[in-house]
């Protein structure tokens, strides 16, 4: 399963953000673009049990980010 998380980062942590996003395995893309989101991420994972740790335990969790807003890709 393939989904769209769209990262709020604070002020001046974008870089920081997105290298510690492109660490993480199931994270396929991740680009900083201007304007809100700061950051675009495609992540693939096996089942929505497995996007929810995913987007609560992993991304969540990374220091400078305010919020997340995640997108299942239906087709």
């Amino acid at each position: 399963m393939k989904a769209f998380v769209l990262v709020n980062a604070r002020a001046g942590r974008s870089p920081e953000v997105l290298t510690a996003l492109r660490r993480i395995d199931a994270v396929q893309i991740a680009h900083a673009c201007w304007g809100r989101p700061d950051i675009f991420a495609l992540v693939e994972v096996r089942n929505e049990r497995a996007l929810e740790h995913l987007v609560i335990e992993k991304v969540q969790s990374i220091d400078g980010i305010e919020s997340t807003d995640t997108h299942i890709v239906i087709d």
